[in-house]
């Protein structure tokens, strides 16, 4: 594969593990398994307050204000979404060549796209209408497509993430 990528991109990817932190997260006993924790900690917490977002959409706590809902759980989203960024971008920097070339990771990569693109979506159409459907209101269908489509990416998004270390 590292043939079909640019000559530079390739020698960026190649100075990011040899870099000293790419190293240091690669070649200490500690630095790999504690960005992996943090990394594991981070996707609970972000698919987590996400699938408690979508269960609501999809009618399972209808009794919650919606807005009242996502104001609870976004604080959590974006909290665990930095944990997320900072180590995944840490355990990258160790291995970033074979990660490149692993077609998992790459699927992966953009399942996220799409489920940021999905939730942005959300967010400018079905949810500006809120006020009309908040609580004790079925949910538009929009906005249960965009949580049923939002269950199922990031959970597709995990398997994949599992699966990165046993594809080549």
């Amino acid at each position: 594969m590292s043939g079909s990528l640019p000559p530079a991109f390739v020698a960026l990817l190649e100075r990011l593990e040899a870099s000293a932190w790419g190293t240091m997260v690669r070649e200490t006993l500690w630095g790999y398994p504690i960005f992996e924790i943090l990394h594991l900690v981070g996707i609970a917490t972000v698919v987590g307050s996400i699938a408690m977002m979508d269960l609501r959409l999809l009618g399972r706590t209808s009794w919650l204000p919606v807005r009242a809902t996502a104001s609870w759980l976004l604080g959590a989203t974006w909290t665990g979404f930095a944990l997320v960024v900072v180590s995944g971008l840490s355990l990258f920097s160790a291995y970033a060549t074979s990660f490149v070339e692993n077609p998992v990771f790459r699927w992966k990569l953009l399942l996220i796209a799409i489920a940021g693109i999905n939730a942005a979506t959300f967010h400018a159409t079905a949810f500006r209408g809120v006020d009309g459907w908040d609580a004790n209101v079925p949910t538009p269908v929009a906005a249960r497509i965009s949580g049923a489509a939002s269950l199922l990416l990031w959970f597709t998004i995990l398997a994949l993430g599992r699966w990165i270390a046993y594809a080549e």
